[in-house]
């Protein structure tokens, strides 16, 4: 986002902070009842451009929302859509890509609550590894012919019971509501939400074997101090590598694996 949405959207986040410091407010429905939102301005092109229109008046588009959702949702969300729509925004697009974020930090913000932030951002890790390993299971969770409620069974089947409940809801939304994004890319925009929540950023750690408590540890404190912020792994193993480690962080790689320093020897030979 840039310029006018990359400020609204700033500004939605700390409403939604605000709202949410109060345990009074139930935050699981909060982000259902946004996700519905989210969903009915997706449709409704029309509807989106009006009240992202800066012809519009902020008082105007408010009292819109208001009218259009005061007894569909609870009043917290329809206050915070109402606060939302009265910033400007660059693109109609970028409202609803804001409230899409807003929904999903909420829930978020309920596995915070309950103390099970951490196991939802492994289990988003987890999930992600599994698609990528298997083409069938991705191919049935991407098909566009098939309805969002057979997608839902299948996610059912694939997580309940063995996934926080807060992670299936946003595996759920992600699959039945791609709203253009690959799944891939979706994963990792919760990854990288859900680390945000903590104000962590994310490090995909590859190791030939399991990493030690210990070294996990180590590890995160030296790449905390490399980046000024505290760091969340992800790890996976992968035997195709030989002896160290190979971290990634964003799009940026520190690589230390006995494999990459072979095949950089064998370059510099070659060349």
């Amino acid at each position: 986002m840039h310029g006018a949405s990359r400020e609204a959207l700033a500004a939605a986040r700390e409403r939604l902070d605000t709202l949410t410091d109060s345990t009074s407010v139930d935050v699981t429905r909060l982000a259902a009842d946004l996700a519905s939102v989210t969903a009915l301005l997706d449709r409704e092109v029309s509807l989106r451009r009006v009240l992202t229109d800066p012809a519009q008046t902020g008082e105007a588009k408010a009292d819109l929302v208001g009218r259009l959702l005061g007894t569909q949702v609870g009043g917290e969300a329809a206050d915070l859509v109402a606060g939302t729509v009265r910033s400007r925004w660059s693109r109609s697009r970028d409202l609803v890509d804001s409230l899409e974020e807003l929904a999903d930090t909420a829930d978020l913000t309920a596995a915070q609550r309950a103390g099970t932030l951490d196991d939802v951002e492994d289990e988003l890790f987890r999930f992600g590894r599994i698609v990528a390993s298997d083409p069938g299971l991705r191919a049935a969770l991407t098909d566009r012919s098939a309805t969002a409620a057979a997608k839902s069974e299948l996610l059912g089947t694939l997580l309940d019971s063995r996934a926080k409940a807060e992670t299936t809801r946003l595996v759920t939304r992600l699959v039945t509501r791609p709203r253009g994004r690959s799944l891939e890319a979706g994963l990792e925009s919760l990854s990288k939400l859900a680390a945000e929540r903590r104000d962590r950023m994310v490090a995909i750690v590859t190791s030939a074997v399991p990493l030690s408590d210990q070294q996990k540890q180590r590890l995160g404190a030296s790449l905390a101090k490399l980046y000024g912020r505290a760091m969340h792994l992800n790890l996976d193993v992968d035997p195709g590598v030989l002896g160290g480690i190979r971290v990634q962080v964003g799009d940026e790689i520190i690589n230390g694996s006995i494999a990459d320093r072979i095949d950089e020897a064998s370059r510099r030979m070659a060349g």
